[in-house]
């Protein structure tokens, strides 16, 4: 299972994303989850998931069928994590321009409009937007130099349960 490069991403997002973090918008309507599945649900692998990746109390799944989406957007990668079999996470990936306006455009009309005030959008070659909610937080990241993006779907609750007594790192 791929665990390296999952992790130098993570691990990087984590380094870059102060330098580089605008100003987080409130979620208009905190969906508790993502796309109808609840946070802390239990997810395990059966006729819609598979496995892909088992880091002792994390797990994380990918759809069986058919082609990742984000709405109806295709994405390269959609990705499902709980942690003590509580899921807590969903990470896309994506690559060009193209699908990172219509991401962008998705989240906003989803989870409320970025403050477009000169100052509190990032520019330069990484971008990073982000909404944060009651019980949801997510955060996208963009580099428009390899027009690649990552987005981080989180709760915000599970995440704090697990920061308790771990690194900031481990979730």
């Amino acid at each position: 299972m791929h665990r390296f490069p999952l992790r130098v991403a993570t691990m990087l997002l984590g380094l870059l994303l102060p330098s580089a973090l605008a100003l987080a918008v409130p979620i208009l309507n905190d969906p508790n989850g993502f796309e109808g599945l609840p946070w802390e649900s239990t997810l395990m692998e059966d006729t819609q998931y598979k496995k892909v990746e088992e880091a002792g109390r994390l797990l994380s799944y990918e759809l069986k069928a058919g082609q990742p989406m984000l709405g109806t957007i295709p994405v390269e990668v959609l990705r499902f994590t709980t942690f003590d079999g509580k899921f807590g996470r969903v990470l896309v990936r994506y690559q060009s321009k193209d699908t990172h306006e219509q991401i962008l455009a998705y989240l906003q009309t989803q989870y409320g409009p970025l403050d477009r005030t000169p100052g509190q959008i990032s520019v330069g070659p990484i971008r990073v937007y982000a909404w944060h909610g009651f019980d949801t937080e997510i955060t996208l990241r963009y580099e428009s130099r390899i027009e690649r993006g990552v987005i981080f779907f989180e709760s915000r609750i599970l995440r704090e349960k697990l920061s308790e007594g771990n690194s900031g790192t481990v979730f």
